[in-house]
């Protein structure tokens, strides 16, 4: 089972080229992908053209790979839940233009449907696509809207995140449920390259979403949340979110604002997405009664991490220091893991992973998905060879192997699954409930 090379005509139409099997790329180069690496493109996901950028495949005759001159390159965004082991091959001409801020999947075409080289690493189906209703979305937002018409965070979430971006986390509030975002900071202490919500004039690139403008108040964080902590299944809030900055760098209203949720309710998790610059501060809202972090980060490597993140006044060992400092109070550690192919599975990445993990007793991994131009991002950080690389499914299973305690997913866990059951204490649908089946799980 090997699918078909896919490439659009320019117009909006994508099209199978049976001369040509699909194959996926590494860091620079291109590779056969093996069999078990394709799995159908999932609900949800989609299929981009790639501008300036013919396909790579391997002749069905000659077993030899050219490239496809029928049209442009094509790639598939995987939805949430699934993690990206191949990038899609492609030349790229001296004049394409920078790809926009997403993943970019190997894809091809096989036996009358889609696939992608992906595999599922999440059962958790909080951002699956077959669970949003939009009447139900539309009035939840309305009446969040109306309930707390003077919350200029209501609003930001509902008008700009839920309506104009539709943005999951923000739907599943409107919807009540798991989940809820809570930006809190309109400054950043990082110049990340990829930034999702503010990229400078002068750069190729423009940010898909706008930065939020305000400085919320406790009042305000509080006034929603309590009240999705209460009622919501599975209910989790979340500081720190892509239309916003840093939240470390309003670490005082967070841990504020905590205190004061903790007066009202116990139930459900307070968790916070940040860039672990801050330390102090993340000893402060642990002891405030966080119950866990997750640090983003594009690599374990200190040489990999600075040139992405650019960032002021602090170093990468400042967030391997902040991961350290939440489990000394029992605080549930997570990495955003920005999965690369042909980087994140490199023998060095691999080798400083581990120290990682080891050195910080880290918790769990999210596999996620690196939303970025491949050649933009490489050429960004200066890397011309990756070295060595293991693939990613097979260091997925090595680090399994070798730390069978830490948890892999996509999502941070609400409060149930942390200090209950990992594999049973999470978002399922009713009618599904004890026989979800997923594909491809790792």
């Amino acid at each position: 089972m090997t699918p078909y090379l896919l490439y659009s005509d320019g117009n909006g139409n994508i099209f199978e080229d049976q001369t040509l099997y699909a194959i996926g790329r590494s860091g620079w180069d291109a590779f056969e992908v093996p069999e078990e690496s394709w799995i159908v493109l999932p609900d949800g996901g989609n299929l981009y053209e790639l501008p300036g950028r013919k396909g790579i495949g391997i002749d069905v005759e000659t077993g030899e790979m050219r490239l496809c001159d029928k049209g442009w390159a094509v790639a598939a965004f995987i939805p949430p839940a699934h993690t990206n082991l191949f990038l899609a091959a492609y030349e790229t001409a001296p004049d394409a233009p920078t790809l926009p801020l997403f993943c970019y999947t190997a894809a091809g075409w096989y036996n009358d449907q889609f696939y992608v080289t992906a595999v599922r690493v999440e059962r958790d189906v909080r951002q699956e696509c077959a669970g949003y209703d939009d009447d139900t979305i539309a009035n939840g937002a309305t009446h969040l809207m109306e309930a707390y018409s003077h919350n200029r965070l209501v609003k930001h979430l509902m008008e700009n995140c839920c309506n104009t971006y539709n943005c999951p986390a923000a739907r599943n509030m409107a919807m009540g449920r798991w989940e809820c975002p809570v930006p809190s900071s309109p400054a950043c202490n990082a110049n990340c390259v990829g930034c999702v919500s503010f990229q400078p004039e002068d750069e190729t690139i423009t940010s898909p979403q706008d930065r939020l403008t305000f400085k919320p108040t406790p009042e305000e964080i509080v006034e929603f949340t309590v009240p999705h902590l209460e009622t919501a299944p599975y209910p989790i809030i979340s500081f720190g979110q892509g239309c916003e900055g840093e939240p470390l760098l309003m670490w005082e209203t967070i841990r504020d604002a905590i205190i004061e949720i903790r007066k009202h309710t116990k139930k459900g998790s307070i968790n916070i997405n940040t860039n672990g610059s801050k330390p102090a501060a993340v000893e402060a809202l642990c002891q405030a009664g966080l119950d866990s972090i997750r640090v983003s980060t594009n690599s374990a490597r200190s040489e990999i991490y600075t040139p992405y993140y650019r960032p002021n006044n602090y170093q990468f060992e400042d967030i391997v220091e902040s991961l350290k400092v939440a489990r000394k109070y029992g605080v549930w550690t997570s990495i955003n893991y920005f999965v690369f192919p042909g980087m994140t599975d490199s023998e060095a990445e691999y080798e400083a992973l581990r120290k990682l993990i080891k050195e910080t007793d880290l918790c769990m991994i999210q596999w996620r998905n690196f939303n970025i131009d491949p050649d933009w991002y490489l050429g960004k950080i200066n890397v011309a060879d990756a070295g060595e690389c293991m693939g990613v499914q097979q260091m997925m299973n090595l680090i399994h192997e070798e730390f069978p305690n830490l948890k892999f997913g996509y999502f941070n866990p609400p409060i149930e699954r942390i200090k209950g059951d990992y594999n049973n204490d999470f978002a399922h649908w009713k009618e599904e409930l004890g026989g979800y089946v997923v594909t491809n799980e790792v």
